[in-house]
């Protein structure tokens, strides 16, 4: 079932975007089968079980941390994860310089939205915070990240995801060193669809992928 999902979505994406398969609710054994399918990017949102994952997964594997990250638990996977979708914090910069024995590529989140529901810095606060990155030799800013309200009304959607598009555009002057803001990453199972049309270059697809749990 994994390989049937991962081949029409690959067909759906084409070469545009990355195909993170969401694997949280998912067992080491499943990551394996969407690895076999052909899957090469990994993302998990919570700490547990991530470090079990990423032990059974082949060594050619990206892992990406796409959950909020808490500054105390940097430690204990950084060096285990090939980007965070999360940043959002100085304190968890400062962690990531501490621990990280790599460079990290990182996105930055933006609660483009402004729902108090979700983590993120506000659009405003983004070119102070990238100014602020300069300092941290072990991030590398790639691009940046957000999560579309939980709605119906697609044209909501899809003003989320363009104004982060907007928002990138706007940043390219700060682009140099171990700043790149490149990337978009967005969109999810039930919204990859419209994030692509705004120009997503990573998607996080769970239950689309893996099947619900």
């Amino acid at each position: 079932m994994i390989r049937d999902s991962y081949e029409k979505l690959k067909q759906e994406i084409g070469d545009q975007a990355k195909l993170i398969a969401v694997t949280k609710y998912h067992s080491a054994e499943d990551a394996l089968a969407a690895y076999d399918a052909g899957v090469r990017h990994f993302g998990e949102n919570r700490i547990e079980g991530f470090l079990e994952k990423r032990e059974a997964l082949p060594e050619d594997a990206e892992v990406h941390f796409i959950g909020t990250l808490q500054s105390r638990k940097v430690k204990d996977i950084i060096d285990h994860l090939n980007y965070v979708h999360s940043l959002d914090r100085m304190s968890v910069a400062k962690k990531i310089e501490q621990y990280s024995s790599h460079t990290v590529k990182c996105f930055i989140q933006v609660n483009v939205s402004g729902e108090s529901s979700k983590h993120g810095l506000s659009p405003e606060e983004v070119p102070g915070f990238l100014d602020d990155m300069r300092a941290y030799s072990r991030i590398r800013i790639i691009g940046l990240m957000t999560m579309a309200p939980h709605t119906e009304d697609e044209a909501e959607i899809a003003w989320v995801f363009e104004q982060l598009r907007i928002l990138k555009d706007s940043l390219k002057e700060k682009n140099s060193g171990n700043i790149q803001v490149e990337e978009l990453s967005m969109g999810m199972s039930n919204d990859y669809h419209v994030a692509l049309r705004h120009g997503a270059t990573y998607v996080r697809i769970g239950s689309k992928l893996m099947g619900s749990r």
